[in-house]
């Protein structure tokens, strides 16, 4: 069985060819640009909605923005304001100095350190906030006072426990042993992003542990620590408003004693939800840069 093939054909020499057949029929396509009549109904739906809403708050007498441009300033919300920042630094502060210690301690090579820290995360993790905070505020009630000594025998030192713990340390210690149960978690997470293999290659060149965690874990557990962190944080900020059930003077706890006098619910509400979109704001752009530092190198 033979195989034949026949030569090409080629033009005439000093011919036009002319275009290919594919080409021709290239040129006769009509291009049509793909259409989505659909979004289009979902963003006119969208629209319409959103001016309604607007011009509910600009016309609806109810919201009485004349009662709310007159507080939002005024000493008593701004102390307040002042307020809830200190519980939301000194929560922040303190939880997550703890959650580091105990992030560390789950993952140490220990398994009475890793039952500890597992313990605790567990217990704060599982006890309302709420319930912690009321713990905290009557701690008098089940100790009288507190000594330092010897374990088990004499103390050297005592304080009262009803001068000591007063209500704004009960709310910052209840705030930061709750914060450090979560942090511990995003912290070890962050921790185990980190590609073990590194640590490996820095222990053969010879570098410290401690320089090891300093130089090559955390920079790179901190991309996936602060996001997590920077939503805890201001869930913190948000819930500081819990603490009004001690009768600290924060943000909400004000706003409701105001609105208690004049009956203006709605303006003082709005009041308060201003100031917390407002900060919050603030801590999302913070939280923007300093992510944008530690992606230096990551993200092109």
């Amino acid at each position: 069985m033979s195989l034949t093939s026949y030569p090409a054909v080629h033009p005439p020499a000093g011919t036009d060819p002319g275009p290919e057949p594919a080409a021709q029929e290239h040129e006769t396509l009509e291009v049509v640009p793909l259409r989505h009549p659909w979004r289009w109904v979902a963003v006119a739906a969208t629209a319409v909605l959103l001016a309604q809403f607007v011009n509910g708050l600009v016309t609806n007498p109810g919201w009485e923005w004349d009662v709310f441009a007159r507080f939002i300033t005024t000493e008593t919300i701004l102390h307040a304001v002042w307020v809830t920042l200190q519980l939301t630094f000194y929560g922040t502060v303190v939880g997550f100095a703890l959650g580091i210690v105990l992030a560390f301690m789950r993952l140490s090579a220990s398994p009475f350190l890793r039952a500890v820290s597992y313990a605790y995360i567990w217990a704060f993790r599982s006890i309302p906030l709420i319930v912690q905070l009321l713990f905290w505020f009557n701690l008098a009630y089940l100790y009288k006072e507190l000594e330092f000594g010897i374990p088990f025998g004499p103390g050297f030192v005592s304080f009262d426990t009803m001068n000591l713990v007063g209500a704004m340390s009960a709310a910052v210690l209840g705030l930061a042993l709750h914060q450090a149960a979560y942090a511990a978690e995003i912290v070890r997470g962050g921790v185990l992003a980190v590609d073990s293999g590194q640590l490996e290659a820095a222990a053969a060149l010879g570098i410290p542990r401690l320089r090891q965690l300093r130089r090559i874990v955390l920079p790179q557990a901190m991309r996936s620590i602060l996001p997590n962190a920077a939503n805890e944080i201001i869930s913190l900020f948000k819930g500081t408003s819990i603490v009004s059930v001690m009768a600290i003077g924060e943000l909400f706890y004000q706003v409701q004693v105001v609105y208690g006098r004049n009956g203006r619910v709605v303006p003082l509400l709005m009041v308060a939800t201003a100031w917390y979109i407002l900060l919050t704001t603030v801590l999302s752009v913070l939280q923007h840069y300093v992510e944008r530092h530690y992606a230096k190198g990551a993200v092109r």
